[in-house]
């Protein structure tokens, strides 16, 4: 268009002489369209330092630590919004001991108070009025100036502001290869491609995924569910069929599994496994529960109401039913968040987490993954549907529940639903070094600390059973907490040496089931992935491999970027 506006503006030249100055100045005028073209390709390169799958919480931590010491990022995820669960409905943070929490991570938290320290925030709820309890410590801390509990709107725009700040690139919606587009090369990632066909080309990679994708594809070793308590010496990993330490459970109600109350020919109750539960402290495959952490509110005028899904089945939830009848009047918790609104979770026996429904999802395919994601959906509404209406349900509940719904400022674009669901643990890395819960309870040693945890072992169920005595219940749900803080060991991001040289995996760590129940809370990750981008950069400025930079000028850049290595009795 450009071209054809020049030629009309000057087709009244008829001389030959005003034919030579228009084709001179046309010739000039293609000649700077072709260097601005050239230009323009050259500044699109999708090419960068470190390329990051993944748009979690730590793989913004990551990038956002990479372009502070000068380096190039790329980020490509599948996601179209990123942060994660923090970003997900996750605003009741799972804290441990805050004054752990250093760095980028700490810094997210400072943002959330400057954001709640202006009135115009409080929209649907008085400041005042909402109180200050976070998990196991105050939400709001004047004295350290962050803040504990949010809106999920509110951390993806702080996740959003850092990825302008930086001039972080982002490659949204685009999905890696994981069947063939990983490409290795003396023992190193070369290019990483996705299924649109685009390549990525990098020097070092992150694997900022809670599945661990990019690792698994790179054919680094890795575990999906409960190692044995053999494997490491452990007590609290494997099955642990009637340890109760929270209130999802059973107990000694006795509760029949068959569809006929009492009756094993009458066949069973849904959701209920008819497998072997297993050896107790034997290892499996089973993957503790995954649900949505939904944000709730009761605010007039912000109340989407529960629907009614499409395929709505009462009978789903017969043991709810029954819990009912014999007299438990538990159902819908959560953390306060500011707004009147809740960060829901699971409550009881029966509730949000969609128990054995998730085994294949760490390793399943795109197109399984997504059927996993549609029954937990599915499953959720429906209880939701079910609370509200079901005449099972004490009236004074059902009363309670029908003032509440999804919140509308919430989720615009996704009807309102979070966009990620709680990948509580997908594959773990078996790494350089494996965390256990020798190590978060102090009986051994960490020497290379990255960062620091504090928050109890806590593991969700991993499997709804029948007891020998014919009863249902549910077994994995745990809670150990550590003894005090627990540092965490630079192992645990980096793959063996040999088999991948040149990628970071901060989020699917080198762990044991029960270990990584610590450690995958949302300010841990932030903290790993600050440090898996201290050691790229650092390695690129001295034009090293990751393996090659000594501890020494690593924890010394840490601590000069505000992580806390070791923990100092108050």
């Amino acid at each position: 268009m450009q071209i054809q506006s020049f030629l009309i503006k000057h087709s009244k030249f008829s001389s030959m002489k005003r034919l030579f100055q228009l084709s001179f100045i046309l010739l000039s005028f293609l000649f700077q369209v072709s260097c601005n073209s050239a230009q323009k390709v050259t500044n699109s390169s999708d090419d960068a330092d470190v390329i990051i799958y993944g748009g979690t919480s730590g793989a913004i931590a990551t990038a956002v630590q990479l372009v502070r010491m000068g380096k190039t990022v790329l980020i490509v995820c599948p996601e179209k919004h990123i942060g994660g669960l923090s970003a997900s409905g996750l605003g009741f943070t799972d804290l441990g001991n805050k004054s752990v929490i250093g760095g980028i991570s700490k810094e997210f938290y400072q943002e959330v108070y400057k954001h709640y320290q202006n009135e115009k925030a409080w929209n649907w709820q008085a400041r005042s009025e909402y109180g200050n309890e976070g998990q196991g410590t105050t939400a709001i801390d004047d004295q350290l100036k962050t803040m504990w509990t949010f809106e999920p709107h509110v951390a993806e725009a702080i996740f959003e502001k850092w990825v302008a700040e930086n001039k972080i690139k982002i490659i949204r919606d685009s999905w890696l290869d994981r069947e063939k587009g990983v490409k290795i090369k003396d023992g190193k990632i070369s290019s990483i491609k996705m299924l649109n066909g685009k390549t990525y080309t990098g020097k070092i990679f992150v694997d900022g995924t809670y599945e661990g994708d990019l690792m698994a594809a790179a054919n680094v070793k890795y575990h999906v569910g409960r190692e044995a308590n053999s494997v490491y010496n452990e007590t609290w990993n494997g099955v642990q069929k009637e340890k109760f330490h929270h209130s999802h459970n059973f107990g000694d109600r006795k509760i029949s599994p068959y569809v006929v109350e009492g009756d094993p020919t009458s066949g069973v109750l849904p959701r209920i496994s008819t497998e072997d539960p297993g050896e107790q402290g034997s290892g499996d495959k089973r993957v503790q529960a995954y649900n949505y952490r939904l944000c709730t509110t009761n605010a007039v005028g912000n109340v989407v109401p529960f629907e009614k899904p499409a395929d709505y089945d009462p009978k789903q939830y017969e043991l709810l039913r029954r819990l009912f009848r014999g007299g438990w009047t538990g159902m819908f918790g959560g953390g306060k968040i500011p707004n009147n609104k809740r960060d829901v979770n699971n409550v009881g026996p029966f509730s949000s987490d969609n128990i054995g429904m998730n085994y294949e999802y760490p390793e399943a395919s795109y197109e399984k993954r997504n059927e996993i994601l549609k029954e937990h959906i599915s499953y959720h509404k429906g209880l939701l549907y079910f609370w509200g209406h079901d005449e099972s349900v004490p009236e004074r509940l059902r009363t309670s529940i029908s003032k509440w719904g999804l919140s509308k400022d919430e989720f615009a674009d996704n009807g309102h639903w979070p966009y990620q669901i709680y990948v509580r643990e997908g594959r773990r890395m078996i790494g350089e070094f494996v965390m256990t819960e020798n190590e978060i309870q102090g009986n051994s040693k960490v020497s290379q600390s990255i960062g620091m945890g504090s928050y109890t072992m806590d593991s969700h169920n991993a499997q709804r059973y029948i007891t020998k005595d014919g009863y249902v219940q549910n077994e994995g749900d745990l809670g150990v907490d550590a003894k005090q803080p627990y540092q965490i060991h630079l192992g645990t991001i980096l793959p063996k040496k040999q088999e991948c040289s040149n990628l970071i995996v901060p989020m699917a760590v080198s762990s044991s089931h029960i270990a990584f129940g610590s450690i995958r809370m949302e300010p841990v990750f932030m903290i790993l992935g600050q440090s898996a981008g201290t050691l790229a950069a650092l390695a690129l400025d001295a034009n090293k491999g990751i393996y090659d930079i000594s501890y020494s000028d690593l924890s010394k850049k840490l601590v000069q970027y505000g992580q806390v290595l070791e923990f100092k009795q108050q």
